[in-house]
């Protein structure tokens, strides 16, 4: 059986990539000195991809 053409395409092509997973956001977010070590992983505000 073989798979959708449209499934892991994002992976081969290099296509940019506009959402970020959530442990990328907190990463980002202690590098602008924005986390807070007790606030909840969930409700993240959205952060913009780095270019």
């Amino acid at each position: 059986m073989s798979r959708h053409p449209s499934y892991g395409k994002t992976a081969k092509s290099g296509k940019k990539k506009n959402v970020l997973k959530r442990f990328e956001r907190v990463k980002l977010m202690k590098e602008k000195e924005q986390w807070k070590d007790r606030v909840s992983m969930f409700h993240l505000p959205k952060t913009k991809v780095p270019s």
